[in-house]
């Protein structure tokens, strides 16, 4: 029986069943060993995954209808990832204090008004969240904004946006080009929430002010720096509602990476998010973690590299992902009915691609509930072509961290321009 018959017509059943077996994405590669553990590149070693079925709930009730999923099913899932995966936020997480540090009324050759923010966490002085914003100068009302949690280098790679001229001459993806579409566009530099250094505890910022008295880091169950630097785009999402020249129900966030599994835990988290499109998120972020290709649970938490980016309970699925109750397409569909873009790259095996495909087919039925669409066909997509609807995937030509504006303006303008 082919996946989309699994998938569609056999809903009922516990688990859904993927094979690897005449789906080839990448050409298979040599193994490889990364912090001491291999690497798997071949496709025919993934062998069969059996998927938990998202519509039964953890007490083997069926979800049928939109009252259970949000009532019920959602939530569980949601509380099951945040306390085993990212980690929740505690209640003494620090307050957060917006100011308007500066204001340039002609910023980008006059088409845009750009707003230096700092969100202060903790105090009025305390260490802040650092954004910068654009919208049209010459807009007639409030706007979408679309928000990039960026690495705070420059605007380039890794999905961000180079600054560029204004109109069409503009580099798609900067400043001016989205503001030539009628877009606002903001940066949050992601290291201003919480620090990122490979092999370090990492609880510096936002979450060093949540500790309570003779506690060094947050518990099991506590956030990891991508649920910190999600909090910190909440805490934005606070300042869109207060400033007149955003339309805050219609911000879509982006990032890359690392970024890319914030965004999409970001917009699962926080249903004020109108849309999100996650770029290279890979493992831990929308590929599948029962799926042994490329980087896996166990390489993100080796204690030389990212384990502070995860809830300290996450270890406990490295041995074998599949203890987990949940797998990533239960992550993408908590963003339902709401749009989500996945967007990877070709030749990204590392993060593979074909596992965010998969997970977004098996999401997709969380979305038909609510009354939207997602994957079509188990049929994967070829290189530059968006597939899917409210759910939809793009493999852009290229490796780690490259874009297709023009695809994911298209994916905005289709959810977020007045009237959609």
């Amino acid at each position: 029986m082919s996946l989309r018959n699994l998938l569609f017509i056999a809903l009922p059943v516990f688990v859904l069943l993927f094979s690897s077996v005449g789906y080839t994405q990448i050409a298979d590669s040599p193994d490889e060993n990364i912090a001491g553990i291999p690497v798997n590149y071949t496709e025919a070693k993934v062998g069969t995954i059996n998927l938990p079925d998202l519509l039964k709930t953890f007490d083997g009730q069926p979800v049928t209808d939109a009252k259970t999923w949000n009532e019920k099913r959602r939530p569980e899932l949601l509380k099951y990832i945040e306390t085993q995966y990212y980690g929740r936020i505690p209640a003494t997480a620090p307050k957060v204090t917006w100011e308007v540090v500066s204001t340039d009324p002609n910023a980008l050759e006059g088409k845009a008004i750009m707003k230096k923010l700092a969100g202060h966490m903790g105090s009025p002085d305390g260490p802040a969240i650092d954004v910068t914003l654009y919208t049209p100068s010459d807009a007639k009302g409030q706007v979408p904004v679309l928000t990039n949690l960026t690495f705070g280098f420059d605007f380039g790679g890794r999905g961000g946006a180079r600054r560029g001229g204004t109109g069409g001459s503009a580099r798609p993806g900067s400043p001016a080009w989205l503001i030539s579409h009628g877009y606002g566009y903001a940066t949050i530099n992601y290291s201003s929430i919480e620090s990122d250094r490979s092999g370090q505890p990492n609880v510096n910022i936002a979450r060093k002010l949540a500790l309570a008295p003779g506690q060094e880091a947050p518990a099991p169950d506590e956030w990891g720096t991508i649920a910190a630097w999600a909090w910190g785009i909440s805490r934005v999402m606070d300042y869109y509602q207060t400033d007149p020249s955003v339309d805050a129900k219609r911000i879509a966030i982006t990032g890359t990476s690392r970024l890319g599994k914030t965004v999409t835990w970001a917009g699962a988290n926080d249903q004020r998010i109108a849309l999100v499109i996650a770029c290279c998120g890979g493992e831990g972020g929308a590929a599948l973690a029962r799926r042994n290709y490329g980087e896996t649970i166990a390489h993100l938490v080796a204690p030389s590299r990212f384990p502070y980016q995860f809830a300290g309970n996450y270890q406990k699925y490295a041995a074998d992902p599949s203890t987990s109750k949940v797998d990533t397409h239960c992550l993408v569909a908590l963003m339902a009915p709401r749009p989500i873009l996945l967007s990877t790259g070709f030749t990204d095996k590392w993060s593979d691609p074909y596992g965010e495909f998969l997970a977004a087919v098996a999401a997709t039925p969380a979305f038909k509930l609510l009354g939207r669409q997602g994957i079509d066909s188990d049929k994967y997509s070829n290189v530059g072509e968006m597939v899917g609807h409210e759910l939809s995937f793009l493999m852009t030509k290229g490796g780690h961290g490259s874009t297709d504006w023009d695809l994911w303006l298209k994916f905005m303008d289709t959810y977020l321009k007045p009237g959609t």
